[in-house]
C-alpha cells in the first residue's frame, strides 16, 4: 500500500500497519526513509513558527530555518537511533522480544505516521503562538500519538518473534 494510506490506517489500527511493514522483511533503507520523511515534515511544520518569530521578535528567518533544518535532519536521526534502542530494551524488560530493527521501525514509523499532526501544530504556533491552550492541546495530542503508535508498534514487533 501507499505510505500515505498506511499513515491514515495507523491512526485507526497501528498494530496492523506495523505487522504489514514487518512482513516486508528487514529493510533498513526503508526504515531510514520513514524517519527522514517524518523529520522533513516536522521541519516544514516549524516554518510558520520561525516566520512568526522573525516578524514579531526580530529574528532572522533564513538563519533560524537553517538551524532547524540542521537540527532536525542532520542531528535528530542520531538521537532517534538511541531512543529506538532504549525503547527496545524497555520492551524487553516488559517481556517482549523485538529485534533492534523492529524497535527502530516501530519508532520511525510512529514518527512518520503522527507527523501530519505536527503540521497542524506548526500552523497553530505560527498563528497563535506556543502559549495558547489550543496550540498546547494539539501539541500534546501529537506527542501522545507518537508515543501510542510507538508502543503499539513495539508490542506488535515483540509478539511476532
Amino acid at each position: 500500500m501507499a505510505v500515505s494510506t498506511d499513515m491514515v490506517r495507523t491512526w485507526r489500527g497501528p498494530r496492523a500497519v506495523v505487522r504489514g511493514l514487518l512482513a516486508q522483511g528487514v529493510r533498513e533503507d526503508r526504515a531510514l526513509v520513514y524517519l527522514m520523511a517524518g523529520l522533513v515534515i516536522v521541519f516544514v511544520s516549524r516554518l510558520p513558527a520561525l516566520q512568526r518569530e522573525a516578524v514579531l521578535e526580530g529574528g532572522v528567518f533564513q538563519r533560524d530555518a537553517t538551524y532547524a533544518f540542521f537540527g532536525l535532519v542532520i542531528l535528530a536521526p542520531l538521537i532517534f537511533y538511541v531512543l529506538a534502542e532504549m525503547g527496545r530494551l524497555l520492551a524487553r524488560l516488559a517481556g517482549l522480544k523485538p529485534s533492534s530493527y523492529q524497535g527502530r521501525l516501530a519508532l520511525f514509523w510512529a514518527w512518520l505516521a503522527a507527523s501530519p499532526a505536527s503540521l497542524l501544530y506548526g500552523l497553530l504556533v505560527g498563528f497563535n503562538g506556543v502559549n495558547e491552550p489550543g496550540t498546547q492541546v494539539v501539541g500534546a495530542l501529537w506527542l501522545a500519538a507518537v508515543f501510542w503508535f510507538w508502543v503499539q508498534g513495539l508490542r506488535e514487533a515483540g509478539q511476532g518473534t
